[in-house]
């Protein structure tokens, strides 16, 4: 098996993340626990995984902060994966995956399910990218450039 080049020390944060959600088994668990699955067997029989996968993505997305351990909620001896703040913070992501499949995916009459808006019941606008002064941003809107140097402190 060949092993993974790390990408915790990138510079680039899209690496950086990729390295903590970025395979589809933590990104599918991660959907699952935003619709509130919490349990183990709960995940393992929704996503059809192995039981040494899903222990070790779990496991990671733990040590990643994106999910943590609590008591089962019923008193059993059992843990809980609970979705932290860092975890939630995934919506958004999936949101734009989804919306990208949706776009793209070849047999979209395929798919089973839309996003709706739970009060109204109607499809989820579009995600847009916006600048900061609300003007509606596509790829050749924006760049990159080097993120200023952190102000040293002068001793005094």
């Amino acid at each position: 098996m060949v092993k993974r080049t790390s990408f915790e020390g990138d510079a680039c944060p899209i690496a950086r993340s990729l390295e903590a959600i970025g395979d589809r088994w933590s990104l599918l668990i991660i959907r699952e626990a935003l619709f509130g699955l919490r349990r183990f067997g709960e995940f393992q029989s929704k996503l059809g995984m192995a039981k040494n996968i899903l222990s070790t993505r779990l496991r990671a997305l733990v040590d990643h902060g994106i999910l943590t351990t609590a008591p089962a909620s019923d008193g059993s001896p059992y843990e809980e994966y609970v979705l932290t703040p860092k975890g939630r913070g995934v919506f958004p992501v999936l949101v734009a995956l989804r919306q990208w499949g949706e776009d793209f995916d070849d047999r979209p009459s395929e798919i089973a399910t839309i996003l709706v808006d739970r009060e109204k019941g109607r499809p989820v606008k579009k995600l847009e990218l916006r600048a900061e002064d609300g003007r509606l941003l596509s790829l050749t809107d924006t760049s990159l450039k080097p993120r200023p140097a952190p102000r040293r402190r002068s001793a005094g």
